[in-house]
């Protein structure tokens, strides 16, 4: 099944087994969702399960904390993370904070989902990648599912946790095919994975950039460079564990952040690296983000402004 395909999945087994399950945002009914990923849910499960909402993320992103508040468990869908600056005071004020603020009588089990990331010629209102913003915010957990079976798995687990979780969804990854097991169930929701070995650099990395890092490290394979590929998964918490497992074996880290360059997550993993791995390192850490413009519209700018595999490659050489 596809990446898109698999979400919906998720979707309808959620509002099949817990009556406390609803879905709600832009176009989400009728239309069958912007990345159409509802489609078929409004008939299947009815307006009261799958309801519409009006143009204003501050106003429904608010409707579903209050609704997690009263006890249900609201998935809340965000067009494009651009549009989800207009309810950064509900999240960052009331979602993230509540449960520190009544002294834990209070948890706000909201799963907000949001396509994130370039690649489709959209432009600057569409196109940026800030779930790194997200991940900066004590309080919520930010995931980034990068595979078909992450992007089921994870949302189910999603709905499992007592505190708001931020799912990232890149939009080139919802036509993403693969086989999957439909009976798996919930995803680990913590925890990087390693999907390549390799023991000349690690490549770190999430999201849409993981194709980009495979890619990339099945170009060095070819010149006798043996790099492994970290998909960071969780955004918020980082298992910086696994990376630095990843950095013993190969001493060399690349650092791929479809974010801009000044204040990324791809600094931060830097930082937690300096700080704890300092003396694996053969290298400096060395990392490959987005261009620090607004994203372009014409194609050519845009692909010049994204990470690349051939701008991963380069990294690489430059160490080895």
């Amino acid at each position: 099944m596809t990446y898109r395909e698999a979400i919906r999945s998720a979707l309808r087994e959620a509002l099949a087994s817990d009556p406390r399950v609803f879905l709600m945002g832009e176009d989400v009914g009728r239309y069958g969702g912007a990345f159409a990923v509802s489609m078929g849910l409004l008939e299947e499960f009815g307006p009261e399960r799958v309801r519409d909402t009006p143009l204003s993320e501050s106003a429904f992103v608010g409707a579903g904390i209050g609704a997690a508040l009263g006890g249900l468990r609201p998935i809340v869908e965000v067009m494009t993370i651009n549009f989800s600056l207009l309810a950064l005071d509900q999240i960052v004020n009331n979602a993230a904070t509540l449960r520190y603020m009544s002294g834990g009588q209070f948890s706000v089990p909201l799963v907000v989902r949001m396509a994130t990331g370039g690649g489709r010629q959209l432009a600057a209102q569409h196109a940026h990648s800030l779930e790194g913003w997200y991940a900066h915010v004590p309080g919520i957990r930010a995931v980034a599912p990068a595979t078909v079976a992450d992007a089921r798995g994870m949302l189910l687990a999603a709905l499992s946790e007592p505190d708001p979780v931020f799912v990232f969804e890149h939009a080139t990854l919802y036509p993403l095919e693969d086989e999957i097991d439909e009976s798996a169930g919930p995803a680990p929701i913590e925890g990087a994975a390693v999907r390549r070995e390799g023991s000349d650099a690690s490549l770190v990395t999430y999201g849409g950039s993981l194709g980009k890092a495979l890619e990339a490290a099945g170009v060095l394979a070819g010149e006798g460079v043996s790099a492994e590929v970290v998909d960071l998964r969780s955004l918020r918490p980082l298992d910086i564990d696994t990376v630095l497992a990843s950095l013993a074996k190969t001493h060399r880290a690349v650092l791929v952040d479809e974010g801009w360059r000044t204040g990324s997550l791809a600094a931060e993993v830097s930082a937690q690296i300096m700080e704890r791995g300092f003396d694996l390192l053969d290298w400096p850490v060395q990392r490959v983000c987005s261009a620090e413009v607004p994203m372009p519209y014409a194609k050519h700018l845009e692909d010049a402004a994204l990470p690349s595999a051939e701008r991963i490659v380069a990294a690489v050489r430059g160490m080895i």
